[in-house]
C-alpha cells in the first residue's frame, strides 16, 4: 500500500488529524520532562548519606524540673546507653543527615571577615561519633576524650580541632583535597580549626541543599536543654533495642521528657516525603496523558471508520481484503503519530531547555525522545487497533445500502 494516497487522503479532511498530532506532541514533551524529573528525583533519594542508616535511630530528651543537672543526666545516659546489649555505641549530637535542621557555619582558608568562605553543615559529637554514625576516616585521626568541650547556648568560641567530609576538603582547597589534612581553617572570620581528618562521606540535614556533602565535625557536646541522642545497634536489632532506649531514659529520671523516637530509615522515608510524592503525581500525570491520547486516536478512528463506512464497502466490493482495510487505518495512524512525535521532539527539547534554565533542572537523558517516540507510536497502533478491526469487517453490500 502507498502511503501517498493515504496521506493525500487524510489532508483533505485534515482537521481531526492536527488535532490529534497536537495532542500527541503536548503528551510526549510533558512525558519525557516528567520522566526525566523524577529519573533526577529518585537519583537523589538514593543517595548515600555515609551513614550505617538501617541500624542507627534518634531520641529527643528535654528537661524540665528547675534542678535538672543536664551535663550529669548526658554523661550518665549516653554511660548506659553505651553498655546496652546490642548497642555498639552512642552519642549525643544536635543533629544527624536527613533530619532536616541543623547548624552551618562559614569557613575560610584565610582570617579575615572579607574573605569569603564555604557553607557546612556542623554537627557536635565526641569522640564516638565516627563508630557511631559507621564512618569511613580516609586520613587523620580521630577526636581523643580531651578534645570535647561543653558548649553553652549563647557561647562563641569553636574548639580547635575538626574533621571534615571530602568533599568539604574538596570544596576549601580544590587543587590539593588530600592535602587539608592538617591545615588550619577560619571560621566567624578568624577563629582558627585545624583539620586532624578527612571523612569519606557524610550528609547535611537537608537534603536539598547543593553542598549537601560539605559537613564538618567537632568535638563537642552541647547544653542547649534539648538534647538527641544517636544510637547504633548490632545490624538487626534496632527495633528490639528501640523501645528498651525509650524506657530506660523515661525510667533512669523523671525530670525530664523523652520524645521523637525515630529510626534513620524513617527520618529518611520523612525527608523525602515531598519528593515521593511528586513522583507518584507525575506518574499519574504520564498514565492520564496517555490514556486521553489513546481514547482521542480511537475516536478519531472510530468518527472516521463511520464517515466513510460506504467508501469502505466500496472498495470492499472492488476486491479490497480485509487486511488491506486494516492496514489501510494502521497506517493513516501510523503517519498521524509520527507527525506527533516528531513535533513533539522539538517540544520535548524546547521544554526541557527553558526548565533548565529557569529552575535549574537537569537535561533529559538522550534516550528518553527515541524511547517516548517509539511507545506513543506503539500506544497510537493498539488503541486504532479495534476501529481499524471494524471498518475491515464491512461488508461490500454496504456499498449499495449506504445512502
Amino acid at each position: 500500500m502507498e502511503i501517498g494516497p493515504i496521506w493525500r487522503a487524510m489532508m483533505r479532511n485534515k482537521t481531526g488529524a492536527i488535532l490529534i498530532a497536537l495532542q500527541i506532541a503536548v503528551t510526549m514533551a510533558i512525558m519525557v520532562n516528567a520522566i526525566s524529573i523524577m529519573q533526577e528525583r529518585t537519583r537523589v533519594m538514593s543517595r548515600s548519606t555515609g551513614i550505617d542508616e538501617h541500624n542507627i535511630f534518634h531520641i529527643a530528651s528535654i528537661g524540665f524540673a528547675e534542678d535538672f543537672n543536664e551535663r550529669v543526666t548526658i554523661e550518665e545516659d549516653l554511660a548506659a546507653l553505651r553498655g546496652m546489649p546490642g548497642v555498639v555505641n552512642a552519642i549525643q549530637s544536635n543533629s544527624l543527615p536527613l533530619s532536616g535542621g541543623g547548624w552551618s557555619m562559614g569557613f575560610q582558608t584565610e582570617p579575615g571577615a572579607e574573605i569569603d568562605g564555604t557553607s557546612a553543615a556542623v554537627y557536635f559529637v565526641d569522640e564516638h561519633g565516627l563508630d557511631t554514625f559507621g564512618l569511613n576516616l580516609l586520613a587523620g585521626e580521630n577526636f581523643s576524650q580531651t578534645d570535647i568541650a561543653w558548649r553553652e547556648r549563647s557561647a562563641t568560641d569553636w574548639p580547635d580541632k575538626t574533621l571534615v567530609t571530602r568533599a568539604m576538603a574538596e570544596a576549601l582547597y580544590p587543587d590539593d583535597p588530600d592535602g587539608a589534612l592538617g591545615k588550619t581553617i577560619y571560621v566567624i572570620d578568624d577563629d582558627p580549626v585545624t583539620i586532624i581528618g578527612i571523612i569519606e562521606q557524610m550528609q547535611a540535614p537537608w537534603n536539598g541543599w547543593d553542598g549537601v556533602e560539605r559537613v564538618v565535625l567537632t568535638p563537642t557536646h552541647t547544653l542547649f536543654g534539648s538534647t538527641r541522642y544517636i544510637i547504633r545497634t548490632e545490624p538487626g536489632m534496632r527495633d528490639e533495642i528501640m523501645p528498651q532506649v525509650e524506657e530506660l531514659l523515661a525510667e533512669r529520671n523523671k525530670d525530664r521528657i523523652v520524645r521523637s523516637m525515630r529510626s534513620m530509615d524513617e527520618t529518611r522515608e520523612r525527608s523525602y516525603r515531598a519528593d515521593s510524592s511528586m513522583i507518584k503525581m507525575l506518574t499519574f500525570t504520564i498514565v492520564l496523558l496517555v490514556a486521553i491520547t489513546a481514547l482521542g486516536i480511537v475516536g478519531l478512528a472510530s468518527f472516521s471508520v463511520n464517515r466513510r463506512t460506504r467508501q469502505i464497502g466500496t472498495r470492499r466490493a472492488l476486491g479490497a481484503s480485509k487486511a488491506a482495510i486494516l492496514r489501510y487505518f494502521m497506517t493513516e495512524n501510523f503517519l498521524i503519530s509520527l507527525v506527533g512525535v516528531l513535533v513533539g521532539a522539538g517540544l520535548t527539547v524546547g521544554l526541557n531547555m527553558f526548565m533548565v534554565e529557569t529552575f535549574s533542572l537537569t537535561r533529559i537523558s538522550w534516550y528518553l525522545v527515541p524511547a517516548a517516540m517509539l511507545i506513543l507510536c506503539i500506544v497510537g497502533q493498539i488503541a486504532v487497533f479495534q476501529p481499524a478491526r471494524r471498518a475491515s469487517s464491512v461488508p461490500p453490500a454496504v456499498a449499495t445500502r449506504t445512502v
